[in-house]
């Protein structure tokens, strides 16, 4: 049996771009090649309680929870997947791309989803290194709410208003609430 050839594949974009979506259809067509495959996602995003990964479309994948970076490898390990897939990958520490490289280095396609861009519009975690090491990359863009027009960005609100650079970065949310939505770098707002 050939040596496999490891790779990293990112896809980025704001939230509602579709990230989620393209990373389940891989992982389906990874199967469909009898590849081995291990989805992961961080356990800080709660928004879906079960070990599943859903999209927006209502497409449903299983998912291992995990609480850090370093716990990825040795769900891989354990599984033997040839294909694995980082979901949410801004919100793990600065050890994914460690444990990133140590996946391809042992021959595994990685696939790697994120925002690119907090909500004020700064790179988010390690997806700016992540991007840079990346055999290829998709980047997404969603719909603006205000215009229609292509949004790069995402908005977050607090009390129907435009969050400030300096709130917390991390507030989980997007699903069944308000609290984001993807804008165009016109509307898109960030009170100083």
């Amino acid at each position: 049996m050939p040596l496999r050839r490891g790779s990293i594949t990112v896809i980025a974009g704001p939230m509602f771009s579709g990230k989620r979506e393209i990373t389940l259809r891989e992982l389906r067509r990874a199967e469909v090649a009898q590849r081995r495959v291990l989805l992961v996602r961080p356990a800080v995003d709660d928004r879906v309680v079960e070990p599943v990964v859903r999209s927006r479309s209502g497409s449903v994948f299983p998912a291992v929870l995990v609480t850090c970076a370093s716990e990825i490898v040795a769900q891989a390990l354990e599984a033997e997947a040839e294909v694995v897939a980082i979901e949410e990958a801004q919100f793990f520490d600065s050890e994914i791309v460690e444990a990133v490289e140590t996946l391809v280095r042992r021959g595994c396609r990685v696939i790697v989803n994120g925002l690119n861009q907090d909500f004020a519009g700064r790179p988010f975690g390690s997806m700016p290194q992540l991007l840079a090491q990346a055999d290829a990359v998709t980047i997404l863009s969603a719909i603006c709410t205000v215009c229609g027009e292509d949004a790069a960005k995402t908005q977050r609100f607090v009390d129907g208003r435009p969050a400030r650079a300096s709130d917390p970065l991390v507030l989980v949310g997007g699903f069944a609430d308000e609290t984001y939505t993807a804008r165009c770098r016109q509307h898109h707002q960030v009170p100083d």
